[in-house]
């Protein structure tokens, strides 16, 4: 896919925008995740994608093809070979006595032009199309990205080996190994993946990706491919490629498809060369409306009714990838209105927010929690979010400020709901200023959904039941479900994830135990008595209904 910045370049070479403009819209880039086309929409200097490929294509003084309006020709697989399309991401259009007419999805690099003229051995003449557009093309009449990943590797297969640093560079910039890195993103996308691990090991090259809260291993490039492959995803993330020795944190953000997708790059080294892993931050895949996340009603209500009070903390629990960070953005965007002044500090911004502001914490220079969220109160804020309340210090400053008239909402890493309260304790908080400030906590977990196109009733063993403590008697006439796997769900049986939910409401008697340091199981005990349902129970009633597996709901409670 054509590149951000050298699309600018283009524009302000062609004269269409100048230099100050393309700084702008770079900027504009990394703050938003947007990409450079939907930025000059934004900004009025284009009305639509249309204008800047015809603007591009007079530049070039190459023709310009709406390839909505295009008939594919009979014989298109004979223009060009199916591997040779992939691997340019170029389309042949159409053949006449000038040569080969072709639309790139990356019209900008001369080098695609001469490698198709020596392997087609015909002129080519440059088509200027939307690379979406020229993708989807390719897609539906060449195959798809599963056919072109092969084909590639078989590419890198054949190439030759890394003897210099030089040798590395050139191979990084390679087309096989840029249009593999750039499938490997597009595919992640394609299946919803929250993370890709690109992991060497002494005798293997490891592709992982997390769908669904689960890994599932890829095709395997060649082990001696690592090191270019990792090194391209470095380059894409502006990491410095030469130093391996110690880790680094960058950022990619990417057009894949219609839509601009941002991922967050950690190299880490290992024995065997550098792990990198990329966390997807596909906005369009994750909605951040309190509604559409499924919350059971009484939870529902209760988020929205805690988070418009006007003071007091609301602390959401679990582990890493329980969906927390979600539930808290979906809980701001209940409140986000021109009547609250509504800061976010966090440890890295995952999704930009608008009208609300993001402060990402950044402790090398010194900008960590606390520090942040002192600056906050001189702010006049009205809502403050805390990504995570990690240690006495910043504890202290969010019950501070929820004493002094602010509403506060953070995270926690506990087991349960009550297990957040003996967490503050650990930390060295008063248990009379947790007592008063703390107004609920959520504890959440996410499991996966029983894929429907595959969804079959089943009788699960005495061992899985006795694990769920549950008796025959208990079970009675209930009914089991699984997914048998299918084309759908990519033969897991799962499609998707749904919350479980704690809600531990501090009420008067709960309070009570608190400022009389009362440990977790008192607090679960007492809860429980008062109508609180655990994690467990909840994962029981999704069972019950059909929503979840047995396996997944021992998983996570």
């Amino acid at each position: 896919m054509i590149d951000d910045q050298d699309l600018l370049n283009a524009l302000v070479q062609q004269g269409l925008i100048n230099q100050n403009l393309s700084e702008e819209v770079g900027r504009e880039i990394f703050a938003s995740g947007k990409d450079a086309i939907s930025i000059l929409i934004d900004f009025q200097v284009v009305t639509e994608d249309a204008q800047v490929w015809q603007a591009l294509a007079e530049q070039l003084h190459a023709e310009y093809l709406d390839l909505n309006n295009w008939q594919a020709p009979e014989a298109i697989h004979t223009l060009m070979p199916g591997a040779l399309v992939r691997l340019h991401g170029a389309l042949p259009i159409t053949l006449s006595e000038r040569g080969l007419h072709i639309a790139l999805v990356n019209p900008l690099n001369p080098q695609t032009v001469e490698d198709l003229r020596f392997a087609t051995g015909q002129e080519i003449q440059l088509v200027i199309a939307d690379p979406k557009d020229i993708n989807d093309k390719i897609e539906a009449h060449f195959g798809g990205a599963e056919q072109a990943m092969m084909e590639i590797m078989g590419q890198l297969a054949s190439s030759e080996g890394i003897g210099s640093e030089a040798d590395l560079h050139n191979q990084v910039a390679s087309g096989p190994i840029i249009r593999f890195v750039d499938l490997v993103l597009q595919r992640a996308v394609e299946l919803r993946a929250s993370d890709i691990h690109f992991e060497p090991f002494e005798t293997e090259f490891k592709l992982r990706y997390r769908v669904d809260g689960a890994l599932y291993e890829m095709s395997p490039p060649a082990p001696e491919l690592a090191l270019p492959i990792i090194s391209r995803v470095k380059v894409m993330a502006n990491l410095n490629i030469s130093e391996r020795r110690i880790p680094q944190d960058g950022r990619i953000v990417k057009k894949i498809g219609n839509k601009s997708v941002e991922m967050r790059v950690s190299s880490l080294p290992t024995q065997h060369g550098e792990s990198v892993v990329l966390r997807v931050l596909d906005r369009s895949a994750v909605s951040l409306d309190l509604s559409d996340l499924r919350l059971p009603p009484k939870i529902h209500k209760y988020i929205v009714e805690t988070v418009q009070k006007p003071n007091g903390i609301f602390v959401v629990t679990g582990p890493t990838g329980a969906g927390k960070t979600t539930t808290l953005y979906a809980a701001l965007q209940e409140i986000n209105n021109e009547e609250s002044k509504i800061l976010t500090a966090e440890d890295p911004v995952e999704y930009d927010m608008d009208g609300i502001v993001q402060i990402p914490i950044n402790e090398t220079i010194g900008l960590d929690f606390p520090r942040v969220l002192r600056a906050f109160l001189r702010q006049d804020p009205d809502k403050i979010m805390v990504g995570e309340m990690r240690d006495l210090d910043t504890a202290q400053i969010a019950i501070q400020a929820a004493l002094t008239g602010h509403l506060v909402i953070s995270t926690l890493h506990t087991n349960d709901a009550p297990g957040a309260v003996t967490r503050l304790f650990d930390m060295g908080v008063e248990p009379f200023l947790v007592a008063a400030s703390v107004e609920g906590i959520l504890a959440q977990r996410l499991v996966r959904t029983i894929c429907a196109d595959c969804r079959a009733m089943y009788e699960p063993s005495e061992a899985i039941l006795e694990q769920l403590g549950l008796s025959a008697y208990e079970i009675g006439n209930k009914e089991f479900y699984t997914g048998e796997g299918c084309v759908t769900c990519g033969q897991s049986g799962y499609k998707g994830r749904k919350g479980l939910y704690e809600l531990f409401d501090i009420s008067e008697p709960i309070r009570d135990l608190i400022n009389e340091s009362a440990p977790s199981v008192v607090l679960k005990q007492k809860a429980i008595e008062l109508g609180m349902s655990t994690l467990r129970e909840d994962g029981l009633a999704n069972i019950y209904a059909g929503h979840t597996t047995v396996e997944e709901v021992l998983k996570y409670t």
